[in-house]
């Protein structure tokens, strides 16, 4: 490859926009993961009558929630086993996301770095050079 054109302002523009994308996932993940509660919750049991025959005991602290029922019955279950299978997934696919923005970073950062390094040689090697000019035409004095 004969050069690089990397623009790190265009580069962070384009992780800001990931990174607002990437917390609109959070809470779209969030918010599957609290309504499978709920519809774990709401969806009874197999055995009529047994959700509604089984009281709450218990004091609630104030600003707790009120106490609910352990989710139990087939959907309860097929959703618990969905949410545990799933679990790997999704974790991986925000980790894969965050290495990715890391390593993006890093990576625009390492070649500012070089092209700094790569300035600073080129005006140290012009610099030499001129010195050198300059003393030679003082000799020619």
């Amino acid at each position: 490859m004969t050069g690089w054109d990397i623009k790190p302002q265009g580069v962070q523009g384009q992780l800001k926009v990931v990174g607002v994308h990437a917390g609109e996932l959070e809470k779209a993940l969030n918010a599957l993961m609290k309504d499978l509660g709920e519809a774990a919750q709401s969806a009874g049991t197999a055995v009529p009558g047994t959700a509604a025959s089984t009281p709450l005991h218990g004091p609630v602290a104030p600003g707790q929630a009120p106490l609910s029922r352990a989710a139990s019955g087939p959907v309860a279950a097929a959703l618990g086993e969905y949410v545990t299978a799933r679990q790997a997934q999704l974790t991986s696919m925000s980790e894969r996301i965050q290495a990715a923005v890391l390593g993006a970073a890093t990576a625009t950062n390492e070649y500012v770095e070089g092209d700094l390094d790569t300035a600073k040689q080129a005006q140290d090697a012009a610099r030499s050079v001129r010195l050198d000019v300059l003393k030679d035409l003082r000799g020619a004095k």
